[in-house]
């Protein structure tokens, strides 16, 4: 395209992106004005956002942020000031379960943030940072290259060295945040590509494996597995079914989002199942939002929307088709801590702790203010090391402070960031995953299987 005012004496405009008097938003899917107006800022959303709790600050609080749409929408620019309140929220969607009105945020703040990621020019650093971030994180490949010298990391010394030194936080504060979430690593072997359910088969279902999950966490895997097949399940692991674009899509990276959401449509078509279990809060989340993800894309539409409408969280799942496995007893005291992805975005709070219940001899402790995020957040937690360690501290200070011996929550990222937090603060609990909890009652295994407190690990 050629600049009009080429040639003319003018200053050439930049048609890429946006320049000063530029409306903030183009006409590609920006936030919807009618989702925006729902807003009456009662400001019942402000004692539940962590930024807001953090600064107390009116626009790093949705209603704010709210309010800075509105103004691009009626013509404002994409100010830096725009900008870095909306890189700043943390997309946890607790003010969703807060408003009265039902505003819409989580698209208010997707579509707004894919708007900032495509026509705003980041300084060379954060720009570097998001791209090194995005070219390993949802690549479960690469995550697994990764696994080799981070292990040897972890057994050699070297990490334990590094931490008395002291020197990496001050040296190179991202590096330190990646170092202190990353989880003490175990040898756990592939899931199969099939299992078959234990007695007469209830259902078909698929697995994602997930990024993270997948290279950080494959025990969790390896438990969710065996609690299907025990409860009646044909489970079904799509090989090559790589990221789901939760990441992504929660950061703007709208296109990257959609590429990853139709592989990920395609390999679970062709895997034939009934449902589609996810152990990732965050990516539950996502997939159920395909149908709106890709409601523009002709060939997509709507084996999105069929897809998004198989899509369970495994303990969604166990309740919809109730146990029959035995559950053995677990003597143990378990705080519960609702991943944001889980209770916010997607309405699951009963069902876990119903399953927690059933287990003989477990008794589940409910932690102070769980509404407020642990300040993992995706990646939010790398681009923004000191508040999310802030809000990390505060809820490991609200764990610990019920007494319980096992942590228990549904998350890759918050396992990782409240494990970083407890050790920081020098505290002692174990951490697990919902899937562990159950398959160490159903298998019957002891409850020191479960009971490595975090701060040991390191």
């Amino acid at each position: 395209m050629v600049d009009a005012t080429w040639g003319t004496g003018e200053a050439p405009r930049d048609v890429l992106g946006p320049v000063a008097g530029e409306p903030a938003f183009d006409e590609h899917r920006p936030p919807r004005r009618e989702l925006v107006d729902d807003c009456v800022h009662c400001g019942f959303c402000l004692t539940t956002c962590p930024t807001y709790v953090l600064w107390g600050e009116e626009m790093d609080s949705p209603r704010g942020r709210i309010y800075l749409m509105k103004q691009g929408l009626d013509g404002e620019p994409m100010s830096d000031a725009m900008v870095q309140h909306m890189d700043a929220c943390l997309g946890c969607m607790a003010c969703v379960t807060a408003c009265p009105s039902g505003v819409r945020y989580d698209r208010l703040i997707e579509d707004t943030r894919a708007q900032v990621e495509r026509r705003h020019h980041r300084p060379p650093r954060q720009r570097l940072l998001r791209e090194a971030i995005f070219a390993l994180f949802p690549y479960p490949r690469r995550l697994r290259l990764l696994r080799v010298p981070l292990r040897a990391y972890q057994v050699t010394g070297l990490q334990r060295l590094v931490a008395r030194s002291g020197l990496l936080p001050r040296l190179a504060p991202t590096l330190a945040t990646l170092e202190s979430l990353a989880p003490p690593l175990t040898r756990v072997p592939r899931p199969p590509r099939r299992v078959r359910a234990r007695g007469p088969r209830r259902a078909v279902v698929g697995v994602l494996t997930g990024c993270v999950q997948g290279a950080f966490f494959p025990d969790v895997n390896a438990a969710t597995i065996r609690v299907l097949a025990a409860e009646g399940c044909d489970v079904v692991v799509p090989p090559g079914q790589g990221c789901c674009g939760a990441l992504s899509g929660h950061n703007g990276r709208d296109e990257e989002a959609r590429g990853f959401a139709r592989r990920l449509i395609d390999r679970f078509e062709r895997a034939g199942v009934e449902r589609v279990v996810v152990n990732a809060a965050g990516c539950g989340s996502s997939m159920k939002e395909y149908a709106d993800l890709l409601r523009d894309d002709p060939r997509y539409a709507e084996r999105a929307a069929a897809f998004a409408a198989k899509v369970r969280d495994l303990s969604e799942m166990l309740v919809e088709l109730g146990p029959v496995a035995r559950r053995h007893p677990l003597p143990v005291t378990v705080a519960y801590h609702d991943a944001c992805h889980l209770a916010h975005a997607q309405g699951i709070r009963a069902q876990p702790r119903a399953l927690l219940d059933g287990i003989p001899g477990l008794e589940v402790r409910e932690i102070a203010d769980p509404e407020i995020c642990c300040g993992s957040a995706g990646i939010w937690n790398v681009l923004n090391p000191g508040p999310a360690a802030e809000l990390g501290d505060r809820k490991a200070k609200d764990v610990l402070a019920t007494g319980a011996q096992l942590l228990v929550t549904a998350n890759p990222g918050c396992l990782m960031q409240v494990a970083a937090s407890v050790q920081r603060l020098g505290g002692e609990i174990a951490l697990a995953h919902t899937a562990r909890v159950l398959d160490a009652s159903i298998r019957g295994l002891p409850v020191s299987a479960l009971l490595q407190p975090a701060s040991s690990s390191r």
